[in-house]
């Protein structure tokens, strides 16, 4: 077999952790070569090497054949590799088109050249259906734009060795699915591509081959039409997964969350329109309501407004009946809601942090912790470890980890943790198992199954279709800000649910 890439016995380690132990990886020209396994794996680590970001321990890298020796990521564009990285290296307060030349800029007498720059993107953009505005600001647009941008980045560099880390983690099923034919085009027109995922339906639909790799080492590579999804996960974890989620019908009692007449205004860039219009639900003790939608319809401003992280203009949020409209996060937090965010890195953990302090963030100031506003190190200390057990957080230093440098799922475990260990009545879950693999996810579902069936209110914000058909109890769909059905997931089909989150549902648009 050609190869266009060969990772040939590759050893990386961290303080505490092989990340990389003795790992051959080689890729074929012109193909989708899929990179699986667990949180914490190894599978970042070992693109950051090709990627030259970080420097192997032990063995060597061959790219088209030759030895190569990789110091940094401008080394890796010169040999035509290019990376989307999980959380992506985009300034916010830059457009769009300032991010794509960054770092290859043109300029005439150090005079910024943007006119050629501008047309080769809006023809890249054209070319691959990725219709991204060259003004637009980042901090202005949706993350499936954004990872857009990331695309292009490469594209405009001409790259032709592309790695896509967790590309669809933070993607709407609909942006999944046109990522996977601008793959698919990529590697038409002699490109390749290696994509690093844990979602195993995204492996049997585009990748040519699957390699896997368990706890930092290396456990095979198979041809992805000879194997199934089961196959492919127990290799992955090491154990049978099961792939769906197993639950008794819901016994809801008592109101916790009731929301009436929602509506908030988007009043940035000097217009004013209603993000979210007239929302009213309620959410009881014992069933999980969903919030399905494509991203982008209001979900993340409506969990604003209900975690208080936005002001409503109008409306009124009861928890357990008191009106918690004005009350800060604070307040919240400690009466009864937790919330598992969108974002992870903006308004899930303090990344400099330990994770211990991080497992401690919404009740430091409780007496279990502190006396007198000082912090009691040990117990926190045991209160660490007893949830990196229960929850099979993995880190290099334990307790002592910084939070920056832990895996992306591992990352959502501690938040996970935290926010279902503390005393609550309602979770609020904002894509709860986005970037997690299949272990991982079994693993949450099933917490968050038992949240209900311990008398939690479970409000669940997700964009994976499957995940809100297999979960929820109620499915309540956002369109435009307004709440368009209200569906019984055991009576509805997913083409319908699809039809309502385009807004063409009954009595849709």
């Amino acid at each position: 077999m050609d190869y266009i890439i060969e990772m040939l016995h590759i050893t990386k380690e961290f303080p505490g952790i092989k990340a990389n132990d003795d790992i051959t990886l080689q890729i074929a020209k012109g193909e989708i070569h899929a990179l699986l396994g667990e949180n914490g794996a190894g599978k970042s680590t070992l693109m950051s090497v090709l990627f030259g970001l970080y420097q192997p321990d032990g063995g060597c890298i061959k790219v088209r054949g030759k030895d190569v020796k990789i110091n940094n990521p401008l080394d890796a564009n010169s040999l035509g590799i290019g990376m989307v990285h999980q959380h992506f290296k985009l300034v916010h307060n830059f457009t769009v088109l300032q991010n794509i030349v960054l770092g290859k800029e043109d300029t005439r007498n150090g005079i910024l050249e943007m006119k050629k720059a501008r047309k080769k993107v809006v023809e890249l953009s054209e070319k691959y259906h990725l219709s991204v505005d060259p003004d637009a600001q980042i901090q202005d647009i949706t993350v499936g734009m954004q990872q857009r941008v990331e695309i292009l980045k490469m594209l405009y560099r001409d790259n032709d060795i592309l790695i896509f880390d967790e590309p669809t983690a933070v993607l709407t099923p609909q942006e999944i699915e046109e990522l996977m034919a601008i793959m698919k085009e990529l590697v038409a027109e002699g490109k390749s591509i290696i994509f690093i995922t844990h979602k195993l339906n995204e492996i049997k639909a585009v990748a040519d081959r699957c390699s896997v790799l368990r706890r930092g080492k290396y456990i095979g590579t198979v041809a992805v039409t000879d194997t199934d999804k089961e196959a492919l996960s127990e290799m992955m974890v090491g154990h049978k997964v099961q792939l769906t989620v197993e639950k008794e019908p819901a016994k809801p009692s008592d109101v916790v969350l009731e929301v009436t007449n929602l509506t908030l205004r988007d009043k940035k860039q000097g217009h004013s329109k209603d993000v979210l219009k007239h929302i009213t639900f309620q959410v009881r003790k014992g069933e999980i309501v969903c919030i399905a939608g494509i991203d982008g319809n209001g979900q993340t401003e409506l969990v604003e407004t209900v975690t208080g992280m936005a002001k409503p203009d109008d409306g009124t949020i009861l928890l357990n009946g008191e009106d918690i409209t004005k009350k800060p996060i604070r307040y919240r937090s400690t009466h009864g809601m937790s919330h598992i965010p969108e974002d992870r890195h903006k308004h899930g953990l303090v990344l400099d942090y330990s994770l211990e302090d991080n497992l401690v963030l919404q009740e430091y100031f409780d007496p279990r912790f502190q006396n007198r506003g000082f912090i009691k190190k040990d117990a926190v200390h045991a209160y660490a470890r007893e949830l990196i057990d229960r929850f099979d957080i993995r880190s290099g230093q334990g307790t002592d980890t910084i939070v920056r440098s832990m895996s992306g799922g591992n990352q959502q475990k501690a938040i996970i943790a935290r926010e279902l260990t503390k005393a609550h009545d309602l979770l609020v879950a904002v894509q709860p198992t986005r970037g997690l693999d299949v272990g991982a996810i079994e693993f949450i579902h099933k917490q968050i199954v038992k949240e209900r069936d311990e008398g939690a209110a479970v409000l669940l914000i997700s964009l994976e279709l499957e995940e809100v058909m297999n979960l929820s109890d109620r499915i309540l769909v956002i369109y435009e800000g307004e709440i368009v059905g209200d569906l019984d997931p055991k009576e509805t089909t997913v083409q319908e649910l699809g039809l309502y989150m385009a807004g063409s549902g009954k009595g849709g648009k």
